[in-house]
């Protein structure tokens, strides 16, 4: 068992040095990038990539499919916007509640369907989703509907927001990697790999499941939360199916089960749809077609592809 433990863990590092490497290049992208709009949609690839290392907490290390990581996102974002709008709480305390609340929505759901798998969990995850956001969307009272809500800004200048999700970023990824590197992400795993077998051998199967998902929408609620203080506004749209599945193409195309995957498909899946845009709304086509491809052809993703020639270099 050693040996591959061993193994393991090398991989591991490697694959967090790799996505060190990956944030320090994105962080030097400000000195050879001019203009605030393309700064602006770098940044918003860097709120996708928080979105696809949660996702790929949940799905990569611990094999469950949730439909509704967007929806968290909108749930952090809202709940920031609620509190600054009805009670002039500050982001400071706003953006804290955003991680607190979406774990607590995550906590309630996932007594609700993490006994659950296969498309069943898949489907119920959808239909929170779905629910969450037309309450949202018709609660014009509350939540001003369609209209959307005023978030506060934490700064003016968008190069510092910039190195904010780059922070938040490389927060999320020292959490996951924290996660894995001790005896919960090696319980992840074999959950994921045989759950029957992982609950013979005494592991509670439900619990680490409910670590995972809990973890996982905290981490959607804070990326939602910032860019609500980015855009000072969140509306509806934040949890539209649409965002969701942009988010499980970025994990497909960039490589399910690594670090560095989920970072390099969430940049390089969201700057593509952005020059996609050019011919037309076929972004979803598009990346449709390449999550079929890459899980027939590639499936180790593009990392996995780039990991395995390194690797084979260093021999």
């Amino acid at each position: 068992m050693k040996p591959v433990n061993n193994l393991w863990q090398q991989r591991l590092r490697f694959d967090m040095r790799s996505a060190l490497v990956i944030i320090a290049v994105i962080g030097l992208l400000p000195l050879v990038v001019s203009g605030p709009y393309a700064l602006g949609i770098i940044l918003v690839s860097v709120y996708f990539a928080i979105l696809a290392l949660a996702w790929n907490l949940l799905a990569g290390y611990t094999g469950q499919f949730s439909l509704a990581p967007a929806a968290f996102a909108m749930i952090g974002g809202y709940t920031t916007a609620l509190l600054g709008h009805y009670w002039q709480v500050p982001l400071a305390l706003g953006i804290p509640a955003a991680i607190i609340v979406s774990a607590l929505f995550g906590l309630i759901l996932g007594k609700l369907v993490l006994n659950l798998s296969g498309p069943y969990l898949s489907l119920t995850t959808l239909a929170f989703a779905e629910i969450a956001r037309v309450v949202i969307s018709n609660s014009n009272e509350f939540t001003r509907g369609d209209q959307g809500l005023h978030v506060a800004t934490l700064t003016e200048s968008r190069l510092a927001y910039y190195y904010i999700f780059l922070f938040a970023l490389l927060l999320v990824l020292s959490c996951i990697y924290w996660i894995l590197k001790g005896k919960l992400g090696r319980f992840m795993m074999a959950v994921r790999d045989d759950s029957v077998g992982a609950e013979s051998r005494g592991i509670n199967v439900v619990r680490i499941k409910m670590i995972a998902f809990c973890a996982s929408c905290a981490m959607c609620g804070l990326a939602g939360s910032l860019y609500g203080s980015f855009s000072q506004l969140v509306s509806p749209e934040l949890g539209l199916l649409q965002q969701t599945g942009l988010i499980l193409s970025m994990v497909v195309i960039g490589g399910m089960g690594s670090l560095s995957g989920a970072i390099l498909g969430g940049v390089m899946v969201y700057l593509g749809s952005e020059w996609l845009r050019g011919f037309g709304n076929i972004q979803m086509i598009v990346f449709a077609l390449l999550v079929i491809v890459f899980a027939r052809y590639i499936p180790g993703g593009l990392w996995g592809f780039i990991a395995a020639r390194l690797q084979g270099n260093r021999r």
